[in-house]
């Protein structure tokens, strides 16, 4: 209003005092600490990466603006190139900000968060979307300050989210440059999963991708071809490849042979499940309480329902007592009571936990909200039951830097995603958990499973789906198929299908 703090007669404020205020979001970053072994990172990397790593660090030490994308198959050693630019620049006191598609990508990072998260980019967003920061938050404060921006698993996010990150960058900033200016760094493989868009097209999937944007145009593209997962069994290598590229010898409806080291066979009078429940997880009764043991192994499939049967089978066999945890259900504004208990309890929308959890102390569960970024807690968040009250869970942390941490989840209530057509709002308080025995396909992305199976009793439905299964192992000795026949008589096929988009690969190429 015009006047001096003086005529109030309070205590003077210190000249350096705006020096010491910062945003709580600048502090975070700041305090995150460096793994020991991640500042020796930069002494392994192989001559790709060290081309890579030299390019992004020239453009950060000359202040110049630049986009990067990051290109290579699974197990290329992506995140170990992330996270040795991380270690430099934090190391110089620099202000590195670590962000992935997906909540499993994101532990893998030091200080890694969803791009969502961080940015807060709007769920539904068009060609007008902006970022929820104004230009006097913390954020944007942080965005300011940032030296680099990484963005990995990007190719599985809509490219309209990359375009709405883009406006805001450059309206913080104050510029036209792309980003605003800064260094940004995009990575991921085209041969994965693409965004998911509900009862798209070919067409419409492929129009929704990164390399229909504008902004891809510009990208300097850094190729990493050699396969550090793998490494030990190169024919392993050589068939991911063809799988994800699409060149692996087809019959008709796109079906490819499994070769017969990955293909899991029995015998007529065995159950297929239980077989590939034995196989992966050999002796669960005597290692139900290793950590190592249940972190190592996971069973993909393609569709929620057979993840949901494969974890019943598992949470069964599992040892232990079994306690069963109910949810809430409510229709908020049904004053009219249209919708029953009964029928709320048996609805299973996308992205919610079922009505029925049932756990064990020790049993492998998966988190599904980002309820604690920056402490590990993100959507895909990988965990161990270790014991459980009637309102909290205590669970420890199995993968990523915040490996080892032990949380405490409590009941929230959730509501699923405007888009899954209920024409009421539809709230669900429970643990925003489920088991992890199994996982759908797209929730691995961007995980290493030494001991991974693949159950298929339908084919695959979207690009790179089998490719991201297969990938997700380390040799073939290790990774296991399971293709439920056609055929009754038959006990087991030897041919799946396999989808792949070739217009995204020559769009990317």
């Amino acid at each position: 209003m015009g006047k001096s703090i003086k005529q109030y007669e309070l205590p003077a404020l210190p000249t350096d005092s705006a020096n010491k205020v910062r945003a709580r979001e600048i502090e975070d970053e700041m305090s995150i600490q460096t793994p020991f072994e991640d500042h020796m990172l930069e002494s392994k990397l192989n001559p790709e990466q060290q081309v890579a790593f030299s390019k992004i660090l020239q453009k950060i030490n000359s202040k110049e603006s630049g986009m990067f994308f990051v290109d290579g198959p699974g197990g290329t050693g992506k995140t170990f190139l992330y996270r040795a630019l991380l270690a430099h620049l934090r190391g110089r006191k620099m202000i590195a900000l670590a962000t992935a598609t997906s909540g499993v990508a994101a532990a893998l990072l030091p200080g890694g968060r969803t791009a969502h998260s961080r940015f807060k980019i709007p769920i539904n967003v068009n060609e007008a979307s902006f970022c929820n920061v104004t230009v006097q938050s913390g954020t944007a404060k942080l965005l300011r300050k940032a030296d680099l921006i990484i963005w990995d698993e990007a190719p599985m996010a809509k490219r309209s989210a990359k375009e709405t990150l883009n406006r805001t960058m450059q309206d913080v900033m104050e510029t036209n440059l792309d980003f605003g200016g800064k260094v940004v760094v995009f990575g991921g493989d085209f041969q994965q999963v693409l965004p998911v868009v509900p009862k798209a097209t070919k067409e419409e999937t492929i129009e929704a991708s990164l390399v229909k944007s504008e902004l891809w145009k510009k990208m300097e593209i850094l190729t990493l071809t050699r396969n550090m997962r793998a490494e030990g069994d190169p024919y392993f290598s050589d068939f991911l490849l063809q799988v994800g590229n699409g060149d692996e010898h087809t019959s008709k409806d796109d079906m490819i042979r499994i070769p017969g080291q990955l293909l899991l066979k029995y015998d007529k009078e065995d159950i297929p499940e239980q077989c590939l429940i034995n196989k992966i997880f050999p002796c669960l009764q005597e290692n139900a309480h290793s950590v190592q043991y249940i972190a190592e192994r996971a069973i993909l499939a393609a569709k929620n329902d057979t993840v949901d049967m494969l974890n019943n089978k598992l949470i069964d066999q599992f040892p232990g007592t079994k306690h069963t945890f109910l949810s809430f259900d409510a229709a908020e504004d049904d004053t009219k009571n249209y919708y029953q208990e009964e029928f709320l309890n048996s609805s299973n929308p996308n992205g919610l936990p079922p009505h029925k959890l049932e756990l064990k102390e020790n049993a492998p569960i998966m988190l599904l909200r980002n309820l604690d970024p920056s402490n590990g807690l993100c959507n895909g968040t990988r965990m161990i039951c270790r014991h459980f009250q009637h309102n909290v869970i205590h669970a420890e942390i199995t993968a990523g830097q915040h490996k080892g941490v032990h949380v405490l989840l409590p009941r929230i209530p959730l509501s699923p995603a405007e888009n899954e057509g209920y024409p009421f709002k539809f709230k669900r308080k429970q643990y925003h958990i489920r088991l992890c025995f199994a996982m759908s396909i797209n929730k691995s992305q961007g995980q290493t499973i030494p001991h991974v199976g693949i159950y298929l009793p339908q084919p695959i439905f979207s690009h790179g789906q089998l490719y991201v299964a297969l990938s997700r192992g380390t040799s073939m000795a290790n990774t296991k198929i399971l293709v439920t026949p056609a055929c009754p008589t038959q006990t087991c096929a030897t041919f799946t299908k396999n989808i792949v988009y070739k217009e995204v690969l020559q769009y990317q190429r």
